[in-house]
């Protein structure tokens, strides 16, 4: 089925003005940009949420692992379970809860209750970006469906580099419970905003939890779910420890390092962009040149940490290998066949396990005494990973067209 343009089938026949599909776009941006400025904004407020609840950093640290795990364990559930929900009322679900969510962390009375928030509000997540990316290709046409996505998930990289450091200055300033408020706000105003201008839809004839599960007998899924969990381990591999490398290996200074978040943050959202274009021209192209030039870019920052200069420049090429996110997100519509919404949500639990296996390999590689560089080449053997995953798919392809 690569190839098939299936998001054209979920097309209506009456075409939509471009204010419509700019409105469209506009309000699953929205719940982008509040789920990414609640699932980084944390990482900066750990230190207040472990003095008010008496507990470590490294403690309080078991709340990101409790959201990602939401995120792993959301994603397959609620997209087969919800296989005969019409997308719009999928959507205003999951963001209704995620705003919930987020609402009830900020009032959270004790650590464990707000560990579990965490995780209960992980749970949409994946599910919301895959119905949210499956609604954007159904806006346009085939050969400018990629981009309909990154402009959904462009409120993801914008995240990083406006309402994660907003969210994280307000917490720190006034209290970490309001950053929680904020994003639950924003949840709130993507339901009015989904409900507002995204069209009641139809459940898709033969709509069933058993056709989603087929997504799981499909070999190219599995290829590509491995590209992402492999393949974008190495952007978490050198971001988890991009504060330490900054200060302690280029000998920057602290009151440097947002400004180091920052060039990450532009990388994630030209890379967003650009790379989306690219994968609208030649989709396997895209993400193996991605894959390619991660190899090259983590390899550089590795045997020029020490330089300040260098190092920045590494660092906004990191957060433009993000480019490969959309462009996964288009491949499992071509493998997925009848099985999209699963396939689509499965594609945010692979880059969670990429979040999860960088951040693990880049801490193994600094205990055993390598250095905060050695992130860097841990990020380009992981992309060689994802590069191997990516030709055995390639080859499995021909292989089946012979």
């Amino acid at each position: 089925m690569a190839g098939t343009d299936l998001s054209a089938l979920d097309r209506k026949a009456a075409p939509r003005s471009r204010l419509a599909v700019a409105l469209i776009e506009l309000a699953l941006a929205v719940g982008s940009f509040g789920i990414g400025t609640g699932e980084f904004a944390i990482m900066g407020l750990l230190p207040n949420v472990a003095e008010e609840f008496g507990v470590t950093t490294p403690q309080a640290g078991y709340a990101i692992s409790a959201y990602a795990l939401g995120v792993v364990v959301g994603a397959p559930i609620i997209a087969v379970a919800a296989a005969k929900l019409a997308r719009q009322t999928l959507l205003l679900a999951l963001m209704a809860v995620f705003a919930l969510g987020n609402a009830v962390s900020a009032v959270a009375p004790g650590f464990e209750s707000f560990v579990l928030l965490r995780f209960l509000t992980g749970l949409p997540h994946g599910a919301y970006f895959g119905v949210a990316a499956l609604v954007a290709a159904s806006l346009v046409e085939p050969k400018k469906r990629t981009q309909a996505v990154a402009r959904v998930m462009l409120g993801l990289t914008v995240a990083t580099l406006v309402g994660t450091p907003i969210a994280t200055w307000f917490g720190q300033a006034l209290s970490w419970r309001i950053a929680f408020g904020v994003v639950g706000f924003l949840g709130a105003l993507t339901v009015a905003l989904i409900w507002l201008f995204l069209p009641k839809d139809k459940v898709q004839d033969g709509a069933s939890p058993l056709r989603e599960l087929g997504a799981f007998r499909r070999r190219q899924v599995w290829y590509t779910l491995g590209i992402g969990a492999v393949g974008f381990g190495g952007l978490f591999s050198v971001f988890s420890y991009i504060a330490s490398t900054a200060t302690q290996v280029a000998g920057m200074p602290e009151s440097a390092v947002p400004a180091m978040m920052a060039l990450f943050g532009s990388g994630m959202i030209i890379g967003n962009l650009v790379g989306a274009w690219f994968a609208d021209r030649n989709l396997i192209g895209t993400i193996a040149g991605t894959l390619v030039g991660s190899v090259v870019v983590m390899s550089v920052l590795s045997l020029t940490a020490e330089n300040p200069y260098l190092l920045s420049v590494c660092v906004f090429l990191v957060g433009c290998s993000v480019a490969i996110g959309p462009a996964l997100q288009t491949r499992l519509m071509d493998v997925a066949a009848d099985a999209q919404t699963l396939a689509a949500a499965l594609n945010h639990s692979a880059f969670n396990v990429a979040n999860a296996l960088g951040a693990w390999l880049g801490g193994l590689a600094i205990a055993w005494g390598y250095g905060f560089a050695s992130t860097g080449w841990v990020g380009a053997i992981l992309a060689v990973g994802g590069l191997g995953v990516l030709a055995l798919s390639v080859a499995s392809e021909r292989r089946s067209r012979a």
